[in-house]
């Protein structure tokens, strides 16, 4: 096959103010030929650019801290940059013209500046499409961020250990999504996208990233180079933006919430529901909210209560709120085709239309049914919608909302003049409105600024899927949000009901985080799967009881970290190696992490009772056997029966004088 040479053009141009040829000398940007390679020098790293493939190597401190692939690291419809031909560097920007293996010219741009550099790669005269840039995985050490991986399949830790395959990478993914990664070597990726994405991670362990822009003309991301991984989730959030406030209430962060969801699944009625919660209150396993999840409509989106299972919700929440909870209601936009409301959104126009035929609404099919989803893009459908809410909230004393949806599917056309990535955005606005209990909403794709509380996607209910949630919650902690919790304590997804084992190993993990998320009694359950009782024993009760006890004791604590979290964005929970970077143990330690900068959390997440404990440097008090410890050390073996959650005090931190008065009693 005969290739066509074409032009692939390089732009590097400096982000600093009045920019000039003469400022690329003062601020120590300089560009040098060194034959087989260009390198754009900065103070605090080089770029450097391989004249035959066009690779791109970032280099700090005489180490290679981040690489493109040098089998075609800049990819376009099946075709690749190649061997560089010419190259300028004129006002501050480098200019590259490179070969390729297709017919068309392209431009890469590369903008850097102290501790970053911007890249935009496009494709001059060709039609939008999939436009790739690959890594060299083990250029960067280890891998993390991006958010959760598929529900249902385990999240590697570190991603470079396992294979990530997410063709849908998506700002319409019910999955809780972000365009960031980041590395042990102290490199963040973020790509500047509001279209769908495939990220293909170490696929057929091929040791390559390859993070593809679906449909667009220009390929952006951004490179952070910094010296510590904290150091590069600050910069990101100085571009996509830090909480403005936390959602939750100071009730919600100190107490769990119960929802109904993995205790009945669908086959719930009133008189289940006010059973359930007269038994928690009664074991005084404490609890802000009694949220009713799915199946108390009539039809999914009329928005009514099925009067045949809940023939008083009236009198159902009254009952509730004279037990000292509130009560909700679980929600979402999809209305099925069955549903009264879905005939007069369709005829009102309040239904998001078809992508291919925008003359009938998009139809979608999720795990109830077929259904239309009310278009947020279009005022008067919001309306409608919210009004149907407020509706409930006055009616039947609804306190606030479990906003279990999507927002918009890409088998769907936006609202004329309405950007598909902005249906997050107008997700959130919609949601901030209500009380959202602690069960929070699945917004991201740069929805840091509202705050939410996040829950972590449905796991099922073995160890291997406590170990998961607890992944995922931490790689929605690194993206930007907080205020995270596991899946419901005990897991769910129609399995097996949790082991006893199980459901008090999850409730102490969730004692360690920012919320708790509840749903199977430690009083006992029906297993799903059998239709037979479980009943847990009274020494089940007690330490679940234990866990939220400690939660609860951590109040002030954890009061501050979130304020802290507002105030400058650091994550409440967040890998160990976060405040201990040098120590290279914690860059693959996935049971440990840090809640605050006072609290290293090492809860036993398997049938074991006991575990290795990697502590690290300086003085630490274990609150299991009250003694200090000095680290960096390994504790072999540390005994952890099952009423014992390993937890350890940072003596000195901001907040151990507080900590310790929560966890050493």
């Amino acid at each position: 096959m005969r290739r066509t040479r074409i032009a692939v053009l390089v732009v590097i141009t400096a982000l600093v103010t009045g920019f000039s040829p003469g400022a690329a000398a003062a601020s120590g940007l300089t560009v040098r030929d060194l034959g087989g390679q260009l390198a754009l020098v900065t103070p605090a790293y080089q770029v450097l650019v391989d004249k035959t493939t066009l690779g791109l190597r970032t280099v700090r401190a005489g180490r290679t801290v981040l690489a493109t692939d040098p089998t075609g690291g800049f990819a376009f419809a099946g075709q690749h940059a190649t061997r560089v031909t010419s190259w300028s560097w004129s006002g501050g920007e480098l200019r590259i013209t490179a070969d390729t293996t297709a017919g068309k010219p392209a431009v890469l741009t590369l903008k850097p500046a102290a501790d970053r550099y911007d890249l935009e790669w496009s494709v001059t005269g060709a039609p939008a499409g999939a436009r790739t840039v690959s890594y060299q995985l083990s250029s960067a050490g280890h891998w993390y961020g991006g958010g959760e991986t598929s529900e249902g399949a385990a999240q590697p830790y570190p991603l470079d250990a396992g294979q990530v395959a997410e063709p849908e990478f998506s700002p319409a993914s019910y999955l809780m999504m972000e365009p960031y990664w980041f590395t042990s070597s102290a490199v963040g990726y973020y790509v500047r996208t509001a279209v769908p994405m495939d990220v293909q991670i170490n696929k057929g362990s091929s040791g390559v990233g390859a993070f593809t822009v679906k449909s667009t003309d220009s390929y952006a991301a951004t490179v952070f180079v910094e010296s510590t991984p904290a150091a590069v989730y600050a910069d990101y959030l100085g571009v996509v933006g830090k909480p403005a406030k936390m959602d939750a209430t100071a009730d919600e962060l100190d107490k769990p919430l119960w929802n109904s969801w993995a205790q009945f699944y669908t086959n719930i009625d009133q008189n289940k529901i006010l059973d359930w919660a007269g038994k928690i209150h009664a074991a005084g396993l404490g609890g802000h909210t009694i949220q009713l999840d799915d199946k108390w409509e009539s039809n999914y989106g009329n928005l009514t209560f099925d009067s045949r299972t809940f023939p008083d919700p009236k009198a159902m929440s009254d009952q509730i709120h004279a037990m000292g909870y509130h009560f909700g209601l679980w929600t979402t936009l999809w209305i099925n085709l069955d549903s009264t409301n879905y005939a007069y959104a369709r005829d009102h126009g309040y239904l998001l239309a078809d992508g291919t035929d925008p003359a009938k609404p998009c139809s979608v099919t999720w795990w109830n049914g077929t259904a239309g989803i009310i278009d947020l893009g279009k005022p008067a459908a919001r309306d409608w919608y919210v009004g149907n809410l407020r509706k409930l909230m006055s009616t039947y004393g609804v306190d606030g909302f479990k906003f279990d949806t999507r927002f918009f599917d890409d088998r769907c056309a936006p609202a004329a003049g309405v950007p598909a990535g902005s249906y997050q955005r107008l997700g959130a606005e919609m949601a901030d409105q209500f009380d959202l209990q602690g069960a929070g909403v699945r917004v991201h794709w740069g929805s840091q600024k509202y705050g939410f509380v996040i829950r972590a996607v449905d796991a099922g209910t073995g160890f291997a899927d406590l170990h998961t949630t607890l992944r995922r919650s931490m790689a929605i902690s690194t993206n930007g949000y907080p205020f995270v919790e596991t899946d419901m304590i005990g897991g769910s997804l129609s399995q097996p009901a949790p082991s006893k084992q199980v459901l008090v190993r999850w409730a102490q993990a969730a004692s360690l985080m920012p919320l708790m998320y509840s749903s199977t009694s430690p009083l006992g359950v029906v297993d799903h799967t059998t239709g037979k009782p479980v009943t847990y024993d009274a020494e089940t009760v007690a330490l679940y009881r234990q866990a939220i006890a400690r939660h609860g004791k951590l109040s002030a604590y954890l009061q501050a970290q979130a304020r802290k979290a507002v105030a400058d964005g650091t994550p409440i929970i967040r890998p160990v190696f976060f405040d201990f970077p040098s120590d290279p143990r914690f860059y693959s330690v996935d049971d440990e992490w840090m809640l605050g900068p006072a609290v290293l959390a090492a809860p036993v997440l398997s049938d074991a009772v006991n575990r290795d404990v990697f502590v690290p440097a300086g003085l630490w008090f274990d609150t299991a056997n009250h003694r200090v410890i000095h680290g960096p050390r390994t504790l072999h073996a540390y005994a952890a029966p099952l009423s014992t959650t390993p937890t350890f005090v940072r003596l000195g931190a901001p907040g151990a004088a507080t900590a310790l008065s929560a966890l050493a009693s």
